[in-house]
């Protein structure tokens, strides 16, 4: 017993000793001294260089255009004074008032051309609304006569439809404010890459001021919304209610790069197969220089030599149609017209009758300028591809401020007037595609796209000089091109025997 108490007493003296070396290790050591340190004396930052690229360093141009900033956008490139550098300064050189001067001095030719196509005055568009309301034509957006108050008579509520409303796309204005939408102007509108609002950078992070040619997403910041264009790439805008949105209803803020959720469909088989707008539209046709292309032009009947010259990328190899695309290293065979069906029908019946896979088939645009701060109607239908609708409706549904006057800009001079346009559809289809024989004789899809609905209401609700329910001479069909082209289905004859001479109807029933 002795011996286990002498052995357990060594173990506790040994414990006690171990602890103590351990707080000897974990003991605080004191800090040393702080030495002196020397300071080093700075001197003052050297002012920039003088000229633009000490502050614009990160913009980033192509070779063709590596100019002296002053060159297009004026100001003094002699000095690092902001002020003084910008003295003089124009920001939009490409813009429609500037371009003669800046972008005309290299490319006048161009310039001239495109200037009088109707890609720059916008007159097919006007005149087709203004002639459906038998109102006479004009050569140019810019001369749709701008009212000042609230319209009064028929062609002063269809002008300010138009200037306000129909265009808001076009080389005059910057676009809507959506992220894919918003562009710049002029010949920037084409050869700029922008994303909301903002140049689009490059890989390295600058601003891209490169002018490149127009690629998908310059021909969509316009061609969107359920216009041509937009059925190349596939897009259907889904109706203005929100119970057509996903997610079915949120106060979150909702992501939508070009206004409205879209409706995935099956694009343009010429999309599916790497082509853009300009492998078939060249630079000269949206110039009004050449025709429009034709399907023949590429997959022409009979031999080499129906090939169209209007198509530059495209030449015969023997008894082969060869087409280069943009991109492509290797060119491609083009499929010719062998069906005999495009032989009997030659002439007769478009080309999209049959191919088209869906078309666009918005009935009766129901479209009413109000000068009421009423919000409360159009909560459903405040996403209606219009920012400025979107953010009025908004505000005075939700916000705790005070309510704002309804108005819109005009796209054209830009001043800011009362009232605002709402639109709405009675049904918007793409299934049913609308096959009719126009007036050439020639069987062609058509599209209900002047089937509009005009109304007015004042700041109380009540209708506005008459303007109830206003429509145009017509039901508003009017022939087109869907871009939706696919193979034709095993009965297509079905979608125009209909419109055929009786004789042909029995012996195609019979076949």
């Amino acid at each position: 017993m002795r011996h286990h108490f002498t052995l357990f007493a060594l173990f506790f003296l040994l414990q006690l000793l171990g602890c103590g070396e351990e707080e000897k290790k974990v003991a605080p050591v004191p800090p040393p001294e702080a030495k002196p340190v020397a300071v080093q004396k700075t001197s003052p930052p050297s002012p920039p260089a003088p000229g633009c690229q000490a502050c614009h360093s990160k913009i980033q141009t192509d070779s063709a255009h590596d100019l002296a900033c002053t060159d297009c956008h004026q100001g003094n490139n002699e000095t690092n004074d902001k002020e003084s550098a910008h003295q003089g300064m124009i920001p939009q050189a490409a813009s429609p008032e500037h371009m003669e001067a800046t972008c005309g001095k290299c490319h006048a030719e161009q310039l001239k051309r495109c200037g009088q196509s109707s890609h720059f005055t916008m007159s097919n568009a006007v005149n087709l609304v203004r002639e459906h309301f038998a109102l006479s034509p004009l050569n140019n957006l810019t001369e749709v006569p701008e009212g000042e108050g609230p319209p009064q008579t028929k062609e002063e509520l269809v002008n300010d439809l138009l200037r306000r409303q129909c265009l808001r796309c076009h080389v005059y204005s910057k676009g809507d404010n959506y992220p894919y939408v918003r562009h710049g102007s002029g010949c920037a509108a084409c050869h700029l890459q922008y994303t909301d609002g903002k140049l689009t950078s490059s890989g390295e992070g600058k601003p891209n001021h490169a002018f490149i040619r127009p690629g998908k997403r310059q021909c969509l910041s316009c061609h969107y919304g359920n216009h041509v264009g937009s059925d190349f790439d596939g897009s259907y805008e889904q109706d203005h209610d929100w119970s057509y949105s996903t997610p079915f209803a949120t106060r979150v803020p909702i992501l939508r790069p070009y206004g409205m959720e879209l409706h995935n469909l099956v694009p343009d088989i010429h999309q599916q197969r790497g082509m853009t707008c300009l492998d078939c539209h060249s630079g000269a046709e949206l110039a009004g220089k050449k025709p429009s292309v034709q399907c023949v032009d590429c997959h022409a009947l009979g031999t080499s030599d129906d090939a169209s010259a209007s198509i530059a990328n495209l030449h015969a190899d023997g008894e082969k149609l060869l087409l280069k695309i943009q991109g492509d290293k290797e060119e491609r065979l083009v499929p010719r017209l062998e069906h005999p069906a495009h032989a009997k029908y030659k002439d007769r019946v478009a080309c999209q009758v049959c191919h088209a896979q869906w078309t666009f088939n918005d009935r009766a645009t129901h479209l009413l300028l109000s000068y009421s701060d009423d919000a409360d109607p159009w909560e459903r239908l405040a996403a209606q591809s219009s920012s400025e609708v979107e953010r009025f409706v908004e505000h005075n549904m939700y916000s705790e401020e005070e309510l704002i006057e309804p108005s819109l800009p005009d796209q054209i001079s830009g001043k800011r007037k009362a009232g605002i346009w709402y639109t709405g559809f009675t049904v918007r289809r793409w299934e049913d595609i609308l096959i009719c024989k126009d007036k050439d004789d020639i069987i062609k899809v058509f599209r209900p796209i002047l089937d509009l609905r005009l109304s007015a209401v004042d700041e109380d609700g009540e209708v506005l000089a008459d303007f109830d329910n206003l429509t145009g001479k017509d039901e508003g069909l009017l022939p087109y091109t869907p871009h939706t082209t696919g193979p034709a289905g095993l009965f297509y004859e079905q979608r125009f025997l209909h419109l055929l001479p009786p004789q042909e109807t029995k012996t195609a029933d019979k076949q």
